[in-house]
């Protein structure tokens, strides 16, 4: 009977270890603290010269990163300059961005210095970091016709210049890994729709194009020349598909953040599946993890289903987050359990991860 009693509470004690080494304790908090605490949304675009994103942030505790995107869908880079700048002057304990450049004039000489000059002068104007686009890699080519990739030499010195200013870079490289899939096997019922929709942009119909493992080791091959680059990889660093991947390359690049922007489903996706391994990766990583959504306000949006659109999707992902109830969203089929991720890393993730990154910003 002795026996059995040592070998049961051996087994309690080594569970109990076993959990605190992932880095998790038990500690946390409900859906109705999500007014309580700090958060910020490190990954959004503030397109619109109202004050809507920065007011539905302030009622909901929120601090918001906008960063700036050379997407023909948005109004040009200048104009999404000045509305930065419009909104610092108003909320600059609220709001933050991140500046960026067009890749016109690629091929002339001087094109890294004249891109230097400008960044600097965004950083004057109260840019706290820059993005670098998917438009390297999967739109841009040279006068040669190749395609232009995130690892290219002429963007070392712009890379150089950044890191010796200290200043974030926030990289988004390629797509989905969904996009380079056929749509049946694709794993987010929202990519299955869209790319169904639009095959001009399924690269599995453009296999002249640079393929998904193209873009990652490019990227990944920048960060090797630049080791002390402070780095966030946007949407989970484009390994949204696998948490087990994307731990990797946080474990090969130390100095490399992500953020969840626009990625949440595939997390939930693959919680349903293994919800332990899901959990441990938030535990591990908690300090490499950056809370975003991706939310986009334009010049015309209707303000008032904006901010109703906003308050859902970042009580959503709370839920999801922060809690261990059941749920279920529209991208993903069947319903899933919450993490109830512990305080400590709903903290950092939320608030304390991209005060320290983009540390000159909400001042």
């Amino acid at each position: 009977m002795r026996t059995i009693k040592n070998f049961t509470a051996y087994l309690l004690l080594f569970s109990v270890c076993s959990f605190i080494s992932s880095g998790c304790s038990r500690n946390n908090y409900e859906l109705s603290d999500f007014n309580k605490i700090k958060k910020i949304d490190a990954h959004v675009h503030d397109n619109s010269e109202s004050n809507t994103f920065s007011e539905v942030a302030s009622e909901n505790g929120f601090k918001i990163l906008s960063i700036n995107v050379d997407y023909p869908d948005f109004p040009n880079v200048e104009f999404q300059q000045n509305v930065a700048k419009l909104h610092l002057k108003d909320y600059r304990n609220v709001f933050a961005y991140a500046s960026t450049f067009y890749l016109n004039g690629w091929d002339e000489t001087g094109w890294a210095d004249k891109i230097i000059n400008h960044l600097d002068s965004t950083f004057k104007d109260g840019a706290t970091a820059v993005k670098f686009w998917k438009n390297i890699g999967m739109v841009f080519r040279d006068k040669s016709g190749k395609y232009i990739m995130i690892d290219d030499e002429k963007l070392d010195p712009v890379f150089n210049y950044l890191t010796s200013k200290n200043i974030p870079v926030v990289v988004h490289c390629g797509e989905p890994r969904d996009c380079w899939l056929a749509v049946e096997k694709m794993m987010s019922n929202d990519m299955k729709e869209y790319f169904s929709k639009h095959p001009q942009y399924h690269m599995y119909l453009h296999p002249d194009m640079p393929s998904y493992l193209d873009q990652i080791n490019a990227r990944d091959r920048m960060l090797a020349k630049h080791p002390d680059m402070k780095f966030m990889g946007a949407h989970i660093g484009s390994l949204e598909w696998s948490v087990d991947e994307a731990a990797r390359f946080l474990d090969k690049y130390p100095n490399a953040k992500v953020d969840l922007a626009a990625r949440m489903d595939y997390l939930q996706l693959q919680s349903q599946k293994d919800w332990d391994k899901v959990y441990h990766f938030f535990c591990k990583y908690k300090e490499r993890i950056l809370y975003g959504t991706d939310l986009i306000i334009g010049p015309k949006d209707d303000t008032t289903v904006f901010k109703q659109v906003t308050r859902d999707k970042w009580l959503s992902d709370w839920k999801y987050l922060a809690t261990d109830l059941t749920m279920s969203v529209n991208s993903v089929k069947g319903e899933f359990k919450g993490l109830a991720l512990p305080k400590e890393v709903i903290n950092k993730i939320y608030y304390s991860n991209a005060e320290k990154l983009f540390y000159s910003a909400w001042k």
